[in-house]
């Protein structure tokens, strides 16, 4: 499991106050990317090969502005040629379940425009990290 902290910026509300829905998927990608990287994998354009082909979150309760979140992300599943990763926002002073998100990654070869298996060594990266529920 990884943990990323995010402080709600005023940006990221609306008017009525509460963070708006689409940040909450800001939010992800950038712990999906915090998560590679505190693997060791590259996160730059050009050695990155994954593709979010899936993702999905789950609004439990409301956050607001200034609110300090933590980001707890692990990963689930890996296949021959995707994972599958889980999120959970959580308030960081009280513990308050505010969201839940998971997603799907692919590797994607984009020179030639299709999926292709993992490669080994991150698939075994992958793997050491992998948390059966």
């Amino acid at each position: 499991m990884h943990e990323l902290e995010v402080n709600v910026r005023f940006s990221e509300t609306d008017a009525l106050g509460h963070i708006n829905n689409t940040s909450y998927f800001v939010y992800l990608e950038e712990a999906r990317m915090k998560f590679f990287e505190a693997l060791g994998l590259a996160t730059n354009v050009e050695s990155w090969n994954f593709l979010l082909a899936s993702t999905k979150c789950d609004f439990i309760a409301q956050g607001y502005f200034n609110q300090l979140l933590t980001i707890r992300t692990s990963l689930t599943k890996v296949g021959t040629k995707s994972c599958e990763m889980v999120h959970d926002i959580l308030c960081s002073q009280t513990g308050e379940v505010i969201a839940k998100g998971c997603a799907v990654l692919v590797c994607f070869n984009f020179l030639k425009q299709k999926s292709e298996p993992i490669p080994e060594f991150i698939k075994e990266k992958l793997i050491s990290h992998l948390v059966h529920n």
